[in-house]
């Protein structure tokens, strides 16, 4: 199987089973949605149909309007519509770590040239929601709660194993957020994952705080990324 059909094979795989905290639940959106199976499916098998390695950047898991929604990490539907040719069914949606990752994207050359060598997930490829007022779900952290951490904690290793088994490349991960980074830091320093994580700033940090300042950070993303060897 070629790289796109591994990472199909990976997602169609993904299940949790752990006692999770109490008003949390797993979001799963190649279980639940068939839309978000069928997008993945056609985004995977565009720009992963080969056996070169990846690069993997790693974000902290799934929200529900993200890849919660589309099936690929950090791409929202517009996204997926405009920039990646994949055709939602008329669905369309807006998250704002998208516009980031993909304006930094076009800087790197644009989605064949970023895909062909860079993988993006997170480091828990399954997502969570909490319960919170008048019943309203809201996204919620692997991180957010010890007592969740070290329920997912088996999960998230499993898998860390499985994408770097199907990447290749284990030298250099990219980690985005500074939490994210620093949890998985104690992970990679337990199992040994990658020999060098670098941290980058979280896209959603950049877009909601620092937006006047998007394109250093794009030039900062540029300059880490880039810095691998072809």
């Amino acid at each position: 199987m070629n790289i796109g059909d591994q990472i199909k094979k990976f997602n169609r795989s993904l299940e949790l089973n752990a006692v999770l905290p109490k008003d949390v639940a797993v979001m799963s959106p190649y279980r639940e949605s068939r839309l978000a199976l069928e997008c993945a499916d056609a985004f995977y098998g565009k720009y992963y149909s080969d056996n070169y390695k990846r690069w993997m950047i790693l974000g902290i898991n799934p929200g529900r309007f993200g890849s919660g929604l589309t099936g690929v990490a950090f791409t929202d539907f517009k996204r997926l519509r405009d920039e990646c040719g994949i055709d939602p069914q008329g669905h369309s949606s807006h998250e704002p770590s998208s516009e980031f990752i993909y304006r930094m994207i076009a800087a790197m050359g644009g989605v064949d040239t970023f895909y062909s060598r860079y993988y993006i997930n997170s480091v828990c490829p399954l997502g969570f929601v909490i319960t919170r007022k008048e019943g309203k779900w809201v996204n919620y952290n692997y991180y957010d709660d010890p007592a969740l951490f070290e329920a997912v904690k088996p999960f998230i290793i499993e898998t860390l194993w499985k994408q770097i088994e199907i990447c290749g490349h284990r030298e250099v991960c990219f980690c985005m957020g500074v939490k994210n980074h620093k949890f998985f830091r104690l992970l990679n320093e337990e199992h040994h994952f990658f020999d060098k994580i670098i941290e980058l700033p979280h896209p959603r940090y950049i877009v909601q705080y620092r937006k006047r300042d998007m394109d250093q950070f794009v030039d900062d993303y540029v300059r880490a990324l880039s810095a691998v060897p072809e």
